[in-house]
């Protein structure tokens, strides 16, 4: 079989600090590769090596050798680097919000990557939007990013890649933000891509995803191969479902919700949808992408004006986000799903997730920074991480920050939409058991978007399913599973397969 890529000790240093130690591995024509490991262990630097990228600070050496051409060499980055970026080596990165123009219409975009590449006709960005399992058509051409969910917006990322035809495609965490019948979809795809002879790399937490589509792995730790092989030769087993222990008596909701709808210009996307959290207890909310999960955290979080119908915290009215007091802002925390936005970029992360408690609790510089760090490290990142700019930390360690920030704020409601879809296993269980710590300590109510069905199972004490901006299906994880109450929920289940 040839190789497209080889990879000969490839090095990566940010001053004293060795990012990636002496890797080396091949990407093959009509094969998937996946490099595997928690977050932080080299992955996305590795990644970005391929087309000879890398952070600002970082010196690469080794060997890069792609489709013949010499990219990385001893002295780090050579020039021919340039001509492999896109038209061999097509790159999706983990943030899709950072790679969209806000400005453009997603054609218009992917018409420009489809001529500067191929010099074809609409007929690539046709192709590009099937692949991504995206619906073609004039409507969805001329959106621009934001009027897209996060899990949508991936796709668009996946076909401003394809556009370009790449005989290497480089995937960092592709499925993130992704429903379970969706990411069905575009495995099928991707397998499709790999079976015509592309060569893919496949950078994932998502062991199920792994075991569907890998030919070989390599798994990281600590920047070097801590093994490599096949699925069988270093994967661990996969495990069944879990359910959450059913929760206490029901208390007095602190946050309810009355018939909220809610619109994206002339486009209603949320019908008459109505919840209730309780002190204590995890309110999961699971649907396909695009399906109105983002909209109704944001009503709720106050970041979505146009809206009807109710939101009351403690029985009275919850104001946009803009007429909010120091008070109401500090109740009720929300958890992006695509957090590197949410971070200032010239601000260290610590600073930036001590400023919450500085700010709405009234702690002293600090006593904020200490809290900081001691959450930081039970979720796994630490002090010399959490000191680094955003840049500096991986998507994951980025997640978990996010989180800590919006803990520090002693919240009553917390919102969390796909926090542990940028996480490797360990990191999720880490955030989980932290969560689960807040609602049975301090009584946080929690809302848990989530495409992610095991997920959902293993922390909500009640689920709810929507669809097309309705619900659909409600009751007990367990009862959602043994016999679901629509076609949605079922549809859901099939697509998720899980392992057992």
């Amino acid at each position: 079989m040839t190789a497209l890529v080889t990879v000969r000790g490839l090095t990566a240093r940010a001053g004293d600090r060795t990012l990636v130690d002496d890797v080396s591995f091949d990407l093959v024509a009509g094969r998937i590769t996946a490099l595997v490991g928690p977050s932080g262990s080299g992955k996305t630097t590795t990644a970005l090596a391929l087309h000879g990228e890398h952070h600002p600070g970082v010196r690469l050496s080794g060997r890069v050798t792609v489709d013949g051409r010499e990219i990385i060499g001893a002295d780090g980055v050579l020039a021919g680097a340039a001509a492999v970026r896109g038209r061999i080596v097509a790159h999706l990165t983990q943030h899709p919000g950072a790679a969209l123009n806000p400005a453009r219409r997603v054609g218009g975009v992917l018409r420009e990557i489809a001529r500067a590449h191929r010099g074809g006709d609409d007929t690539a960005v046709t192709d590009a939007l099937r692949q991504a399992r995206l619906d073609d058509g004039r409507a969805l051409r001329r959106r621009f990013p934001h009027q897209f969910s996060g899990g949508q917006r991936q796709r668009v990322v996946l076909a401003e890649a394809l556009a370009c035809g790449p005989r290497v495609l480089v995937l960092d965490e592709p499925t993130t933000g992704l429903d379970a019948v969706t990411k069905a979809y575009v495995l099928t795809e991707l397998t499709e891509l790999a079976r015509a002879g592309m060569a893919i790399l496949l950078l994932s937490h998502d062991l199920p995803v792994v075991r569907a589509l890998a030919d070989q792995v390599v798994s990281l730790r600590a920047g070097r191969v801590e093994a490599a092989g096949t699925v069988g030769e270093t994967l661990p087993a996969a495990k069944p479902w879990a359910f959450a222990a059913p929760g206490g008596a029901d208390a007095v909701p602190s946050l309810e919700v009355f018939d909220l709808e809610a619109w994206h210009r002339r486009a209603r996307v949320l019908h008459g949808v109505s919840l209730t959290l309780a002190p204590g207890r995890c309110e999961g909310l699971v649907g396909a992408s695009g399906s109105g999960k983002t909209t109704l955290a944001r009503c709720v979080a106050g970041l979505h004006d146009r809206m009807t119908g109710r939101v009351l915290l403690d029985g009275r009215p919850l104001p946009p986000l803009r007429r909010r007091d120091r008070e109401l802002r500090r109740r009720v925390q929300y958890v992006w799903q695509e957090v590197r936005g949410s971070f200032e970029p010239h601000r260290p992360v610590l600073a930036e997730v001590a400023r919450t408690a500085v700010r709405l609790r009234g702690l002293t510089a600090t006593a904020a920074e200490h809290e900081a760090l001691v959450l930081l490290d039970r979720l796994g990142v630490g002090e010399g991480t959490a000191r680094r700019d955003p840049a500096g930390l991986s998507g994951g360690e980025l997640q978990r920050a996010a989180v800590a920030r919006a803990l520090l704020a002693e919240p009553d409601v917390l919102i969390c939409d796909e926090v542990t879809t940028a996480l490797d296993e360990t990191a999720a269980r880490a955030v989980r058991d932290v969560l689960a710590e807040a609602r049975r300590d301090r009584g946080v109510a929690m809302l848990l978007i989530t495409h992610d069905l095991a997920t959902a199972c293993a922390d909500a004490d009640h689920l709810r399913v929507i669809d097309d901006g309705r619900i659909v299906d409600s009751g007990p994880p367990s009862r959602l599973v043994a016999a679901p109450g629509s076609e949605t929920t079922a549809l859901l289940l099939r697509a998720a397969a899980p392992a057992g």
